[in-house]
């Protein structure tokens, strides 16, 4: 059998409709914050095309984006800095920007869908959903908040650190972003607890 035969259409357990879903993007770049995003949908405005963000173009990503900041019934967009990801270590501040997002929702969830399989230490009733964002509508919604608000931030940032081309890359570890890290030295929006940041600063002491 294929490794990547489709997971079954997930069924939540929960019947009612103030359901969030929650997701996160950047636990792998070497660079800014992890961001996350929670959604309530609206079953009144439906969205046409949520789904993982990963698999959308980045064109229809900013379209849906803006559908679902007008049709939501609520949505929040939070974050671990830099400095959490390297005191707490990226899996850690991950709940953590999970954490932040649910609890910001302006209508606060009955039930809340994780994608994953690991959920924030927190008193919401939950269920972890594996390839969430792409199997649970609002879980696919986040990812698309998330997503686009961290490739927009770290556009900026390639303004603010030219040379490492994070505007292209993302922070993720390409050969061009390694090369440009052994020639210019991290940045402060660097995680020096990864293993690549850290051999480099342990070079240069």
């Amino acid at each position: 059998m294929s490794s990547k035969t489709e997971l079954p259409p997930y069924v939540c357990p929960f019947k009612g409709d103030l359901i969030a879903g929650v997701d996160e993007v950047g636990r792998g770049p070497l660079a800014g914050d992890v961001v996350a995003s929670a959604v309530i949908l609206d079953p009144n405005k439906p969205i046409a095309g949520l789904a993982d963000s990963k698999k959308l173009t980045e064109k229809k990503r900013e379209q849906l984006f803006d559908e679902i900041c007008e049709r939501a019934l609520s949505y929040s967009i939070a974050r671990a800095t830099v400095e959490e990801i390297d005191q707490l270590n990226i899996l850690q501040a991950s709940l953590l920007a999970m954490h932040r997002a649910v609890a910001q929702l302006s209508v606060q969830p009955e039930f809340v869908l994780v994608d994953g399989n690991k959920k924030p230490n927190w008193d919401y009733p939950c269920d972890t959903v594996v390839k969430g964002d792409g199997r649970v509508a609002a879980i696919g919604a986040a990812s698309i908040l998330a997503k686009v608000t961290r490739d927009r931030e770290m556009v900026v940032l390639d303004s603010e650190y030219p040379g490492y081309g994070l505007a292209g890359h993302k922070g993720y570890p390409t050969k061009a972003h390694m090369e440009a890290l052994q020639l210019q030295g991290p940045t402060p929006i660097h995680r020096t607890s990864f293993a690549p940041v850290r051999r480099l600063l342990e070079e240069v002491e």
